[in-house]
């Protein structure tokens, strides 16, 4: 296919390719971009006749991608975000006259620290920008920048899409709450004998502190887990 016969090509349905590559559901990809479950099944048809390929198999209640569309899946994401980076500086973004919706992704001890002042500044310097904040977290944070959902976020993260670019803000360390009043420092064999509580968002009873704990050959007794931070109250 050369450039001319490009023209033949909507990119709204390259867009709903990668939103079906994520969701690998005809109902989510319909949530996702805010059209109706029909539209997304005529899209996929047209799809399907663009690329002549079946693209999406129906595996119980998901939607596999064949090796066509995980070929395709390669080449387009790095091309739609060419795309979208040339679109966006084709325009001067004034703060002071925007109108623009932002999307980040917070985590609850994030968006206690940070949102206050962020948006104190904002009305300061940009007053009719719309900020949308959904909740994210190292799990959540790789699928909601690679699905277009939210363009920033911050948070502790691990794997990231190939195209997103990571800046580190600042290195926390750990902190001990402890629920009573007793002074002093507690010894190792106390501080592991004590019932613990734990931010866990994956649900899991043991983390990072649990494996500095192993390699010195000792373990603390977790009898509680909380997904976010604000639950340690």
């Amino acid at each position: 296919m050369n450039r001319n016969d490009l023209r033949r090509v909507d990119l709204n349905l390259l867009i709903v390719f990668e939103t079906l590559m994520h969701e690998r559901s005809v109902t989510r990809a319909a949530e996702k971009l805010f059209l109706g479950q029909p539209a997304i099944s005529a899209a996929l048809a047209r799809l399907r006749t663009l690329f002549d390929d079946p693209l999406f198999v129906r595996t119980g209640r998901s939607m596999e991608p064949t090796a066509r569309a995980q070929e395709i899946a390669q080449l387009l994401s790095p091309a739609l975000d060419s795309i979208s980076t040339a679109v966006s500086r084709a325009s001067t973004f004034d703060p002071a006259t925007s109108t623009q919706v932002f999307r980040i992704g917070l985590t609850d001890e994030v968006e206690f620290a940070l949102l206050p002042p962020l948006l104190r500044r904002l009305r300061a310097e940009a007053p009719d920008v719309v900020l949308v904040v959904r909740r994210a977290n190292y799990l959540l944070m790789p699928g909601l920048l690679a699905s277009g959902e939210i363009s920033v976020g911050v948070c502790y993260t691990e794997e990231l899409p190939a195209n997103a670019k990571r800046k580190v803000l600042r290195r926390p360390k750990p902190m001990l709450l402890r629920a009573d009043s007793i002074p002093g420092r507690l010894s190792m064999e106390d501080y592991c004998a004590r019932p613990h509580a734990m931010v866990s968002f994956a649900g899991d009873l043991n983390g990072y502190i649990d494996e500095e704990l192993a390699l010195h050959g000792c373990k603390r007794k977790v009898v509680l887990a909380v997904p976010q931070f604000n639950g340690l109250a």
